[in-house]
């Protein structure tokens, strides 16, 4: 448990477990304990890195927008500052958009990438979702004081009267269009998109960006071998706001970790 100086923030990372190395990337108004139920399971079989973004946790903010593209900056950052030739990434929500961009900016640094409950662009949520996103501001802020976000943050934060200047910021990230389908569709490493079957997004959305990785095209064959790299679950009887916690989330990523890719024939 430590902090790494990168790009001008001082980036909260803590190390648990042995083997090839795993970045988990929180989601938004969180921080590494959103992980802390499937952290066991994770780190039986992987050296797992969890990092506190820009703000968020032990992560003290800095005079700059959120922006999904910086923060990527960081993480890659980050994985260079552990002397990792390469490492698996795993980003859920806000933390996937991250994971996201840090396999488009960096894909050298990236083995494989494993998204949860995260679109492609901002579109990709449902319109109610959206209408939310843009709402959230200081205002917001206040009315979720005493809620365990809020409690946590104020537990670990650095700075704890910087509750109202997350959620403005990340009010004014949420609110910026991006679709990065292009550079998805571009991606070389094994891609795996894990969402629920209750989540904020769409089901038009999850089928679209698995198409966009070259899944969903045509039949595997009775030998599986037309699988594409990429790989697609859904996981029955959850929402956005609580597959981070399953325990089908594990026993989805680490299979898809350490299967062998093949290229289709």
């Amino acid at each position: 448990m430590s902090y790494a100086d990168v790009n001008g923030v001082r980036l909260w990372y803590e190390i648990h477990g042995t083997g090839r190395p795993l970045v988990l990337l929180h989601g938004g108004y969180g921080a590494v304990e959103m992980f802390a139920p499937i952290l066991p399971a994770l780190a039986e079989r992987r050296q797992v890195i969890l990092v506190d973004l820009q703000g968020h946790g032990r992560t003290a903010d800095v005079d700059r927008p959120l922006r999904f593209e910086s923060m990527a900056d960081d993480v890659a950052a980050l994985i260079r500052h552990l002397d990792l030739p390469e490492a698996d990434l795993l980003g859920y929500s806000l933390g996937g958009g991250v994971a996201l961009r840090t396999a488009i900016q960096h894909p050298g640094l990236v083995r494989r990438l494993a998204l949860v409950s995260s679109p492609c662009k901002r579109q990709g949520w449902y319109p109610e979702v959206l209408a939310a996103m843009a709402t959230q501001d200081e205002r917001v802020a206040e009315q979720m004081r005493g809620t365990p976000p809020h409690e946590l943050y104020t537990r670990v934060a650095r700075r704890p009267a910087d509750w109202p200047t997350l959620w403005v910021k990340t009010g004014d990230l949420l609110r910026q269009e991006y679709d990065w389908s292009a550079e998805v569709a571009a991606l070389a490493m094994p891609v795996l998109l894990v969402f629920a079957d209750a989540d904020s997004i769409p089901v038009t959305h999850m089928a679209e960006f698995f198409g966009l990785l070259g899944g969903g095209h045509r039949d595997a064959g009775w030998d599986g071998a037309n699988r594409p790299a990429a790989r697609l679950a859904v996981l029955p009887g959850l929402t956005h706001y609580d597959i981070v916690t399953a325990p089908a989330l594990p026993a989805a990523v680490l299979p898809f970790l350490t299967h062998e890719v093949r290229p289709p024939a």
